[in-house]
């Protein structure tokens, strides 16, 4: 069993790039979703068990930070990750991210490795994870 996950970003060509990197690292997929901003991501969100979300910050409607606070504030959708994945690499722009709950970063342009890197300190070791999933 796999992870059920949300890609949100405004281009879709950095969708497909994302969903492509994410059959790389090997991270065993349950069902991919997608959103071009904050705002769908949510209706998804409500609609879809989601396991973990992949978002950048600056999309047209709603912005990352703003779905992320409506994720932070909602009970039902707070404890479900987020990696953001953004252009925005600034110390600052990173700290700011993990005091919303962030649980973690990738730059763009990202790398295969940087990607399976973040995703195994978000959600551990997927081998791991899957057993414990189908148990």
């Amino acid at each position: 069993m796999g992870f059920n996950i949300l890609i949100v970003d405004d281009s879709k060509v950095t969708r497909i790039m994302i969903k492509r990197t994410l059959k790389l690292t090997g991270i065993p997929v349950g069902s991919l979703h997608e959103a071009e901003n904050g705002q769908v991501a949510l209706e998804e969100m409500k609609t879809n068990k989601i396991d973990l979300v992949l978002a950048d910050i600056n999309m047209p409607v709603m912005d990352g930070m703003a779905m992320i606070a409506q994720m932070k504030a909602d009970p039902e959708l707070a404890s479900v990750p987020v990696i953001v994945i953004s252009t925005e690499g600034s110390s600052t722009r990173i700290e700011e991210l993990r005091s919303k709950g962030v649980a973690g970063y990738v730059r763009k342009p990202f790398t295969p490795e940087d990607v399976r890197d973040t995703l195994r300190q978000v959600v551990g070791d997927w081998d791991d994870e899957a057993r414990d999933r189908s148990a």
